[in-house]
């Protein structure tokens, strides 16, 4: 029993210690080999390349859509209407008859003036040749000077009465024909506001009908000021300049099929909400767009000529709120650089400040680098969209210039 006691204690003493030592083993074990591991090869990332396009500056402004021309029908003399010769909603020409006043009276006026005429001119051949007569006579003393002097007078009456009789024609001729009430632009003609019957005045208020010219047709913007001359300061007169195309997107989000052009920013700013007005000229053959339809339009105020555009997920902002970027330096090192980043192309920012051509931007794996890490570059897998409308090309030939530009990175 004894014997055994002693070998039991020899056992309970000897086990915990090859436990002690066991671990330790381990711990050296582990410690040996985190000291031994080789080090950790430079962080994959994706990169583009930047490369000097030339950016359109966009803006969409909102707007409304104005008739071409506009003319409202209204009497010119007074009467009775015998016709109303338009449908509603249709399309007329300049010049086409819409209504048709009663006449007669208006008949009977040029007729009579007409006869007065006549009567005047008879009357002023008689007194043309007593004249005529009376100054021969008078030469030889056949006639009293005195006579002689009436014929004259008389004479140059005539030719007044004459003159007289021809205005009172002309306008009676004038009221006959606004008897006829034409159109006088073409256009879309709305509803009338009379029917067969009604008696017109001279001078009413309420038109009779309105015809609008639809084809071409205005729409009228608004931008800030404050704006407008800060796109001034930055890229001199080309901001604003009339004659840029205007791309019109409708109300329910679809492009109007054929772009405006502007016609003129106005020189007055708006005392109740600081906007300057701005009128687009848009071909509307199909009358897609009808007067007081909202509208917006995108227009290009300005172009930056060796532009460097970074995509948006490459910028990040410091506490201080400067904009930053990771490079590949020199070595294939990463490195931070402060950039000026003043407004959005699409999905990237425009860059002014702080990055030339050729400089290797990190767009994936931003995560995994910190400032003077080896790096090992390649292209994107993403690459950044070009914004439509750069100068040169367009948005679809442009595109490869990046790629190109990241896929020659990736070769180094």
């Amino acid at each position: 029993m004894t014997a055994r006691k002693q070998t039991m204690t020899f056992k309970q003493g000897i086990l915990p210690l090859a436990l002690m030592l066991a671990l330790g083993v381990t711990l050296a074990g582990c410690g040996g080999g985190q000291g031994g591991m080789p080090p950790q090869g430079p962080a994959d990332v994706g990169v583009v390349t930047l490369s000097a396009v030339s950016v359109p500056i966009e803006r969409e402004l909102p707007g409304r859509a104005t008739p071409y021309r506009v003319a409202e029908i209204r009497p010119q003399v007074g009467g009775i209407v015998q016709k109303r010769l338009f449908a509603e909603g249709g399309e007329v020409k300049a010049g086409e008859l819409l209504y048709q006043i009663n006449p007669e009276v208006y008949q009977a006026s040029f007729d009579s003036a007409k006869a007065t005429l006549a009567k005047a001119e008879a009357n002023l051949m008689t007194l043309k040749l007593k004249a005529e007569r009376y100054k021969e006579l008078v030469s030889i003393n056949g006639v009293s000077k005195q006579e002689h002097d009436d014929a004259q007078a008389a004479w140059l009456q005539a030719q007044a009465d004459v003159a007289a009789a021809k205005a009172a024609l002309e306008s009676a001729r004038i009221n006959l024909a606004y008897s006829r009430i034409t159109s006088p632009i073409a256009g879309v003609i709305g509803k009338s506001s009379v029917t067969e019957g009604a008696l017109l005045a001279v001078g009413q208020a309420a038109p009779l009908a309105t015809v609008q010219q639809l084809d071409p047709i205005y729409v009228d913007i608004s931008q800030s000021s404050a704006e407008l001359l800060r796109l001034k300061r930055e890229f001199g007169q080309q901001a604003g300049k009339a004659g840029i195309p205007v791309q019109i997107v409708l109300e329910d989000g679809s492009t109007h099929t054929q772009p405006g052009k502007l016609e003129f920013t106005d020189v007055t700013v708006d005392a109740g909400t600081g906007a300057v007005s701005l009128r687009v000229l848009v071909p509307n053959p199909k009358h897609d767009l009808l007067p007081g339809m909202f509208v917006r339009a995108r227009l290009q105020q300005a172009e930056v000529k060796d532009a460097l555009l970074v995509p948006q997920q490459a910028v990040s902002r410091t506490p201080k709120g400067e904009a930053t970027v990771m490079v590949v330096g020199s070595g294939d090192k990463a490195e931070v650089r402060v950039v000026e980043a003043s407004r959005t192309v699409g999905n990237q920012w425009l860059v002014s400040k702080g990055l030339a051509a050729g400089d290797r931007v990190i767009v994936e794996g931003l995560q995994k680098v910190q400032p003077g890490m080896p790096v090992k570059p390649s292209a994107a897998n993403t690459l950044p969209a070009v914004p439509a409308g750069v100068s040169g090309a367009s948005s679809t030939a442009s595109a490869p210039s990046v790629a190109s530009a990241a896929s020659a990175s990736a070769g180094k």
